[in-house]
């Protein structure tokens, strides 16, 4: 009996550490998905931000990325980088466009087809990426040359075959401005999903299996996946903003003629600084977007110009000229066949409102011109005679007045001491040295 519990008693022992050895099962971490979004005129600053997005779900071991999209179409070179980077990911892209009523035309459609997995929400529109070339006002923008048509024609199949997308299609939205509704592009392949909002995509995207890079595949568990949203930060809202070609514009011109107008009124600085400023960020924004060589140089030789209207007058001869070649250059400068169709008209709407600053700022050379050239020119000793000024410094006999708000040295002229912020008026000039004596006038009253 006694063997029995000894024996009984060594079994439960090695039942209980076999039981505590066995390791428990570790927790699952949770399934976590970044989101993005891409709204209104793509941009530089859309290109920092998602690029950067990328690389923080990278680093965040996130298990996929989802890329809103709601976008009328942008810059050629930011949707491209964007493409790249979407391409390179090793973590799966969907992209998605919502809410209901958006539409990914244009840049937009580039991007909806460069994702992994690709979904609309119901009422919504992709396609129309047809690019165009802004035209003279009054006109709708003309579609691009046939070399840029064929460019996109083909990075779009190309995008829709690494995918497995219809590339007939694909090529169609560029060639022939086709556009698909939510129900199309459905049926057509153009995407595999038609979610109502992002917890239906999620729901329909659980489970399936979609290709990365180099051949590897992975399954999507999304059924109670994590979102995260990332939203631009500030530096990317402000390159967004200055990469925009219409305020590069509006800033560059604003820069120009608060310098030329700080420069005809010297000693008031506030239009050189801002002018100064307004030029910097013009020009920082030029380096974002694709430009016109010869627009550029119509604005360069229309600010030189005005600069000549200033030196030389001509009653705005030069001015009016120099204003409408900044106009002319402004209208075909940006050479962005993926922009929008409205901000094309904003954009020459803008340009106009820049002629018309122009315009404004040469009638007040010319006026200033003429009103100048009404008064007879004075030099020699007699420039300042019978002008009235005040004494800044004692004159005992020497000190200093202020005569049409500059600073003179000056004696009086009976060698009496003059006390400062007395009234004085100039007699004659010796050189630099004015001679002064007590406005009488002042003395009477």
């Amino acid at each position: 009996m006694h063997k029995r519990l000894i024996l009984l008693g060594t079994l439960l022992l090695t039942i209980t550490c076999l039981l505590f050895s066995i390791p428990t099962a570790a927790a699952a971490p949770p399934v976590t998905i970044y989101t993005f979004t891409i709204e209104d005129t793509v941009s530089a600053g859309t290109s920092r931000y998602i690029t950067r997005g990328l690389d923080q779900a990278v680093q965040a071991d996130a298990d996929a990325i989802i890329l809103y999209i709601n976008t009328p179409g942008g810059l050629v070179s930011s949707t491209l980088e964007m493409i790249q980077a979407i391409s390179a990911s090793p973590i799966p892209v969907i992209t998605y466009v919502q809410p209901q009523g958006a539409i990914a035309a244009s840049a937009g459609t580039f991007l909806l087809l460069s994702g992994h997995a690709a979904a609309m929400a119901p009422a919504t529109s992709c396609g129309a990426a047809m690019p165009v070339n802004l035209t003279s006002p009054g006109q709708t923008p003309q579609t691009a040359d046939q070399k840029t048509i064929n460019y996109l024609a083909g990075h779009m199949k190309s995008l829709a075959k690494e995918r497995g997308r219809p590339a007939d299609l694909a090529e169609r939205f560029v060639k022939e401005n086709l556009t698909l509704d939510s129900n199309e592009a459905l049926q057509k392949g153009v995407v595999e999903y038609l979610a109502q909002d992002t917890q239906d995509l999620l729901s329909q995207l659980n489970g399936q299996t979609i290709q990365l890079p180099n051949g590897k595949e992975t399954v999507l568990q999304t059924a109670s996946a994590k979102l995260i949203d990332s939203p631009m930060n500030n530096s990317e809202r402000f390159v967004s903003i200055l990469s925009d070609p219409m305020l590069s514009m509006i800033f560059l011109t604003t820069g120009i003629y608060g310098l030329i107008i700080g420069f005809s009124t010297p000693g008031f600085f506030l239009p050189e600084i801002l002018g100064g400023i307004c030029l910097v960020l013009g020009l920082f924004g030029l380096g974002l977007f694709e430009i016109n060589l010869t627009a550029a140089l119509l604005i360069l030789f229309g600010i030189g110009l005005i600069i000549a209207e200033l030196f030389t007058p001509t009653y705005g001869i030069l001015g009016v000229s120099g204003v409408v070649s900044i106009v002319l250059g402004i209208l075909f400068f940006p050479l962005e066949p993926l922009m929008p169709q409205k901000w094309a008209l904003n954009f020459r709407t803008a340009a106009l409102g820049i002629a018309a600053v122009g315009f404004l700022l040469v009638l007040w050379i010319v006026v200033g011109l003429v009103n100048l050239r009404q008064h007879p020119p004075i030099h020699g000793a007699q420039e300042f005679s019978g002008l009235q000024g005040t004494v800044l410094q004692t004159l005992n006999p020497l000190g200093q007045v202020q005569i049409q708000g500059e600073i003179w040295q000056a004696v009086s002229e009976d060698g009496q001491e003059i006390p400062a912020n007395t009234s004085v008026r100039v007699k004659t000039r010796q050189g630099l040295t004015l001679i002064v004596e007590p406005d009488k006038k002042d003395k009477s009253e």
